[in-house]
This record gives structure tokens, C-alpha cells and sequence, in this order.
């Protein structure tokens, strides 16, 4: 399973999880109708997800298991995960581990998805199954094309990322002029990055020619809308980034 697969799985699940987010985050929760709910106070909040699916067929079936609501992930219990135990526990094929990740939105809204109250442990960390997803033989041929990196892929949701007055933002911008705003750090790739480590962060990326990494301070809120479809890209430290 290549890097691009893994990229549109866990954006897809994060997607599909994120109406309902637990008072354990101190995060705030506003059901706006019976089909919208706005989340508040997320900046740095942590999280972590495993991913564990088969081929039905043609087709990659895979469950989206996060922390989201439940715990920030401890790292102690989280480092005592291996793909081969959990590839052994469940007898499955494909096993990815994703976090832990920290969001950089203050909030946000989101429409439809509903959370599923089917839970698993993980090394002693309850997750809750947030999505599960097939991904057709097709769709694995196309998104074996081209680099791992800097690569947009669609992702289709209705969320909207909220970046409040007075909140940094951080940015890459492509040869053409695309604008990608960070909505998650990850500890995958530099366990030891932090949030204070994003202004600098340009030297820790390996930018292809003609990109570009930003920080600037917002005068006014941000709002990134998805009405249907998002352009997600990550860069060489898996952090993730949805296009303006």
C-alpha cells in the first residue's frame, strides 16, 4: 500500500469523524442543526488513528479506528503498537498506524456522519471505529501515479476549517500559486516536532523546485470550505495541508 492510498484513507477517515468530539480535549461542541456540528478550541489538541482493512475482491475494505473523543493517544501505550500485532490480533493484511498528529484549525463545522459506537483497544488505548472505506481496484491504480509528496489528492467531505483572527497559519505554496494551509502536524516522521518548531519549519522540508513554505498572522478569520471536495497534500514529514 503506497503512501498516496494511506494519504487519501486517513483524510477521508478524518473526515467521516469528525462531528462529534469529546469534553476530554476541553474542546467545545455546538450541535448547529440535526445535520451540522461546530467544534471550537482544537489548536494542538493530539490525536492518533490505526487503519486495519482486506481485500474484498477487488476491493480494499479498511476501518478507521481514532482516538478522537476518547483519549489524546498516551504516548507511553502508543509506542507499544506494532503493525504486526495488530495485523496478527485481527488477521488482517493491511495494518497503518497514523499519529500521533496534532490539529493547527481552531474549529470547526461539519455536515452528515454520525459516530460509530463500535470500540477496540489498541494496546490499551480505546479508539472508536470512525470510518470504513473501499477503495476499488481503479481508484488503487490511480493513486499509485506520481510522487509521494506535495501531491494534492482529492478527498471528498463537507467540513469547513476554521483559522481565527489573530491565529498563525502555515502555508505551502506551489510553483502555480496554490495556496495549502496546514491543518495537522504529525510526530511520525520527527517524533520531536512541536508546535513552536512550525515558523522555522521550512528547514526541515525537502521543498521541490518552485514551492514555497510560509507563516503569517491572520487579520481576519480564515474559513477553508469543502463543499463535497478537499485538496489535501502532505509534505516529506507526513504533515497535512488543505488547499485554499
Amino acid at each position: 500500500m503506497t503512501h498516496k492510498i494511506f494519504l487519501f484513507l486517513i483524510s477521508f477517515g478524518i473526515s467521516v469523524g469528525l462531528p462529534i468530539y469529546a469534553a476530554s480535549y476541553k474542546a467545545d461542541v455546538l450541535k448547529l442543526s440535526s445535520n451540522e456540528v461546530g467544534v471550537s478550541n482544537l489548536r494542538n489538541k493530539r490525536y492518533c488513528e490505526v487503519l486495519y482493512g482486506e481485500r474484498s475482491f477487488l476491493t480494499l475494505v479498511v476501518k478507521v479506528f481514532s482516538t478522537e473523543g476518547l483519549n489524546d493517544c498516551p504516548q507511553d501505550a502508543w509506542q507499544t503498537i506494532t503493525k504486526k500485532t495488530i495485523a496478527y490480533s485481527y488477521k488482517t493484511s493491511f495494518v497503518r498506524l497514523n499519529g500521533p498528529r496534532y490539529w493547527m484549525i481552531d474549529g470547526l463545522r461539519s455536515t452528515g456522519g454520525t459516530v460509530n459506537r463500535e470500540r477496540e483497544s489498541f494496546g490499551g488505548i480505546e479508539m472508536n471505529l470512525r470510518a470504513t472505506i473501499k477503495v476499488e481496484l481503479l481508484q488503487q491504480f490511480q493513486e499509485l501515479w506520481g510522487t509521494e509528496f506535495y501531491r494534492s489528492t482529492i478527498v471528498h467531505r463537507n467540513t469547513t476549517w476554521i483559522y481565527k483572527a489573530g491565529s498563525p497559519v502555515y502555508e505551502l505554496v506551489s510553483p502555480s500559486g496554490e495556496q495549502y494551509v496546514m491543518q495537522s502536524y504529525a510526530q511520525i516522521v520527527n517524533p520531536k516536532l512541536l508546535m513552536d518548531d512550525l515558523p522555522s519549519l521550512e528547514q526541515q522540508l525537502q521543498l521541490p523546485k518552485g514551492w514555497s513554505y510560509r507563516t503569517r498572522l491572520l487579520k481576519e478569520d480564515l474559513n477553508l470550505i469543502a463543499n463535497g471536495t478537499a485538496y489535501v497534500i502532505q509534505d516529506n514529514l507526513l504533515n497535512s495541508y488543505q488547499r485554499q
